[in-house]
């Protein structure tokens, strides 16, 4: 099912016109996220021509970068999994809201995809969680992506924003539920 991301009402964007994303489970505990950009993709900052080199890299919402975030049901832990249009990807777990946050070493390098078009760009990712992330409980899931423009202008699109400024982290932007697979 395709959901649409909304960008918050105090940065607004002038490069595309719409984000949305597709997201379902593996049986294995697989996370597949498939995100949708429309509009003026050419001036998206960096250049959403991806590379052929993968690589784990820090820092990624500081420019364009598309996000996930998984809260199993009952816990306060969650992940983080980030990917940019370069091919740069990380994964972070953490023990609560914005606490412990450390690279998920455990979780490899995912399978990334991306295609460009005219006036329209995808990125497909597909993220092994298998014994890492319970799987068995239903998962509270955060959908967002941070944009820049070329100009640096720095818009966030999330499937649902908490009250005040940007912040993915927050348990109201987890509005996804995604049932456990046994």
């Amino acid at each position: 099912m395709r959901h649409t991301l909304h960008p918050h009402p105090g940065t607004p964007c002038t490069a595309v016109s719409a984000v949305e994303v597709d997201v379902s489970r593996g049986r294995t505990g697989d996370l597949l996220v498939h995100y949708y950009l429309a509009g003026g993709v050419d001036d998206v900052s960096p250049s959403l021509r991806s590379s052929s080199t993968f690589r784990r890299a820090d820092e990624l919402w500081r420019h364009t970068c598309f996000e996930a975030f998984v809260n199993p049901a009952g816990s306060e832990t969650y992940w983080e999994f980030n990917a940019a249009p370069t091919s740069d990807w990380q994964a972070y777990a953490l023990t609560c809201y914005r606490t412990g946050r450390r690279p998920a070493e455990a979780i490899g390098q995912p399978s990334i995809e991306s295609r460009y078009g005219r006036d329209d760009w995808e990125l497909r990712v597909h993220w092994s969680l298998a014994g890492v992330v319970p799987n068995d409980v239903p998962w509270r899931v955060g959908l967002s992506a941070v944009i820049e423009d070329k100009d640096g202008t720095i818009s966030y699109w999330a499937l649902a924003h908490a009250a005040g400024k940007p912040d993915f982290h927050n348990a109201d932007a987890f509005a996804l539920q995604l049932p456990g697979t046994p």
